[in-house]
């Protein structure tokens, strides 16, 4: 962990993919926190710049994902401003220690917690409140001629979605029909 300025830097399993909790001060009348500070987070490695802000709210058990773009590959930082879900980013960078692992971590209005998804990850989320408003920046833009995606339930990679509670698992047309792990061909490498 790396705490800089109003920010820990939490650093995961997975090389490159963080926690970022941010000091909340609160009071009386409510609370004030920072979201994101560029010199904070390239003072902790994290240097990116973001292009696009995007806001989508959902219903319980919908889940988002697992999304990613093979060109003009966004990194992600993300967080729920109303409600609760389960946010898992999994590695599809050839060569990483963690190839088609996943981590995945509780953000909420609650816990202010926030997650830094970069590229070369596939990304998704589960709603578990009743709604939920979700915000992410993104390092490029949405290019829809690049989208790809990881279906969200495969066998290999066994994500661990949290669905006591949910009575159905809710998907667009799109997310029913994403490819296998084993049927992906990425172009992401790690670096390391």
């Amino acid at each position: 962990m790396v705490e800089v300025g109003n920010f820990k830097f939490i650093e995961t399993k997975i090389p490159d993919l963080y926690i970022v909790e941010p000091k909340v001060f609160g009071d009386a009348r409510g609370y004030f926190m920072e979201s994101y500070n560029k010199e904070h987070f390239d003072k902790a490695g994290l240097t990116m710049t973001f292009v696009q802000d995007n806001e989508s709210r959902s219903k319980k058990g919908v889940l988002r994902g697992l999304h990613f773009q093979t060109q003009h590959t966004q990194g992600k930082l993300v967080r729920c401003t109303e409600g609760e879900v389960w946010d898992v980013a999994v590695d599809l960078r050839k060569g990483s220690p963690t190839y088609g692992q996943w981590e995945g971590v509780y953000l909420s209005s609650e816990n202010k917690r926030q997650f830094y998804v970069p590229e070369g990850f596939a990304h998704g989320f589960v709603v578990l409140s009743e709604t939920a408003t979700f915000n992410y920046k993104c390092t490029d833009f949405y290019s829809p001629e690049h989208d790809g995606g990881l279906l969200w339930n495969d066998e290999d990679v066994a994500v661990e979605w949290p669905l006591d509670g949910i009575e159905e698992v809710l998907l667009s047309e799109k997310d029913k029909k994403q490819k296998k792990f084993k049927e992906l061909d990425l172009p992401f490498v790690y670096e390391g």
